[in-house]
């Protein structure tokens, strides 16, 4: 399990990360945006003075094998050898290609992440899963492999534009779903329009919480960490459709995801329908919608085959029966996931 660390002191505790880990050669990655928006927070560091920087190109367009190709490229060039150590400084897209970067060059070097979206920060910093976008599928290519150290500093948030503070939001919201009635509750009547940032730091730490809880349990999938996809098998089947189109932020599919899955979750283990109203409610006041017609049903039905929790071809949903009531490995006939689409669409 890696190390979680929420900091209020980013220069104290990314020394310290960084002397934890004997190493020859010091690398930062960031992309585009993080390069400029966050590394001069942190860049004047006395413990980055010997760092190289490799920047990649931003958004999850880019999170690709010939992108991965570049940051091993860029770490033989630098001198990089099995003790050297990398510091992913970004969103989820340079956390988890990052980390996979590391694990895989010369069969994995140590790293550090400091995400700095809402989203990597909740979602992609715990857990130690790692990878890159392959065959139009998401995150197909990768492998279980925990950050040494993942620094959690809520002055990173203070970057962000209002959609992906939504964004990170949205996995918030599904661990409270998976958590009890009072952090939902709290989640719900968020004002997230205009963010309390300092309320919601301590959200932030509530909700690794219940991330760091269930990872603990079950760290390579094989039960109840399932719960965790609350909302990503239908969000993730938006998410690659949207490729198609005009590319969404992940946590807009997992929002939008969460509305035909409830339904789900009402009509086969029986979640009470007023939560549900008040969720899809949230969500679409949030969130707006995305837009699919009938004839996109297919399709969509074809890209859930894909996920990675499906065993034999069989589409696993994981539902609720009430709140943290978790139910894995639910399944559902093409009939009913087709009628969970016209609610999404009509809902």
């Amino acid at each position: 399990m890696n190390n979680v660390i929420i900091s209020t002191n980013i220069e104290q505790t990314l020394t310290e990360a960084i002397a934890r880990v004997p190493h020859d050669k010091l690398f930062v990655l960031t992309d585009e945006n993080t390069h400029r928006l966050c590394l001069p927070l942190i860049q004047q560091l006395p413990c980055l003075a010997e760092a190289q920087t490799i920047i990649i190109g931003a958004t999850d367009t880019h999170k690709t094998i010939d992108t991965l190709c570049q940051v091993w490229t860029a770490l033989g060039n630098g001198g990089g050898t099995r003790h050297s150590l990398m510091v992913n400084l970004g969103g989820g897209m340079v956390t988890d290609l990052g980390g996979f970067a590391a694990s895989t060059f010369k069969r994995g070097i140590k790293y550090i992440n400091i995400p700095t979206t809402l989203l990597s920060m909740v979602d992609a910093s715990v857990g130690g899963k790692t990878g890159v976008n392959f065959n139009g599928l998401k995150n197909e290519i990768g492998v279980f492999n925990a950050a040494d150290t993942v620094i959690l500093d809520t002055e990173f948030l203070k970057t962000l534009d209002a959609e992906n503070i939504c964004s990170g939001y949205a996995e918030m919201l599904k661990h409270g779903l998976i958590s009890n009635q009072e952090i939902l509750s709290e989640l719900l009547n968020f004002d997230l329009q205009q963010p309390d940032l300092l309320h919601l730091g301590q959200m932030v730490d509530t909700s690794v919480a219940v991330k760091e809880r269930i990872v603990e349990e079950d760290p390579f999938e094989q039960g109840i960490r399932k719960a965790l996809n609350l909302g990503h098998t239908i969000g993730h089947a938006f998410e690659s459709f949207a490729l198609t189109r005009r590319p969404v932020l992940h946590g807009y599919a997992v929002a939008w995801g969460l509305i035909p899955e409830l339904y789900l979750s009402c009509v086969k283990t029986g979640f009470p329908t007023a939560i549900m109203r008040q969720c899809v409610s949230f969500i679409k006041e949030n969130y707006g919608t995305f837009s699919i017609t009938c004839d996109d049903y297919p399709t969509l039905f074809e890209l859930m085959t894909h996920d990675k929790k499906n065993t034999a071809g069989t589409i696993n949903f994981t539902l609720l029966a009430d709140i943290g009531d978790i139910r894995i490995n639910q399944t559902a006939t093409k009939e009913l996931i087709y009628e969970s689409l016209d609610f999404f669409r009509e809902g």
